[in-house]
Order: structure tokens, then C-alpha cells, then sequence
């Protein structure tokens, strides 16, 4: 059985690609796993590889989900898509960290967030 939070957090995920899907990304991969640790969506915007990180929560109480990517996690992040661009051969590209905010059902895009 999987864990409430993990469940939410898949949703999240779903909830994510959709909008970002009409907000006319290409999404090229999704929960990515390095030694370094996890993207939850790589995808295009135009000519832009883009590395979006997904925050869910029920609810703001304990703040937005986008405030929880902290310079810990955005550290992962940077160094788990240096092995993305790696493996894929992708250096040619330009790149940027985007985070979707997903409060309820409400999906928010932070562009170039850190």
C-alpha cells in the first residue's frame, strides 16, 4: 500500500503535466533518477530544456508548496540535472529550474524559480 502523502504527491504530478501541456511544454521525461536524486518532470519550452520540480499540498497552512524548495533541494535538483544533460548528451542546450505550486487542485508555474 502507498504511503497518503506519496499518492498526493503523484497527483500533484498529474495535475502538473496537464497544465503544463496546455501551457504548451513538451514534456520529454518524467520522474528521472540519478545517484544525485530525483527531477519530477524534464520537459521543453521552445528552444529551453527545462527541469520542473512539483510541489503539492492540501492546503496553505503550513505555507505554499513552492516555499518547501529550499537551497538544500535546489542543490539536488542542479546536480541531478547536470547528469540529465550528461547522460543525454544535452549540453547544447539552454536550461532553467521552474517549480509548479500545486495547492488543492490549483496548479501554479514559477518560471525560472531559482
Amino acid at each position: 500500500m502507498t504511503a497518503p502523502h506519496l499518492l498526493r504527491g503523484r497527483k500533484g504530478e498529474r495535475i502538473a503535466c496537464l497544465f503544463l501541456l496546455k501551457q504548451g511544454f513538451d514534456i520529454i521525461a518524467r520522474r528521472y533518477r540519478s545517484s544525485s536524486g530525483e527531477l519530477d518532470i524534464i520537459a521543453y519550452e521552445g528552444d529551453t530544456l527545462v527541469f520542473i520540480e512539483v510541489k503539492t499540498r492540501s492546503s496553505a497552512k503550513f505555507g505554499e508548496p513552492w516555499e518547501f524548495v529550499d537551497w538544500q533541494k535546489q542543490q539536488i535538483l542542479r546536480r541531478t540535472a547536470e547528469a540529465f544533460i550528461a547522460d543525454h548528451d544535452l549540453g547544447q542546450y539552454a536550461y532553467r529550474f521552474d517549480i509548479v505550486s500545486v495547492l488543492g487542485k490549483q496548479p501554479t508555474l514559477f518560471r525560472n524559480a531559482f
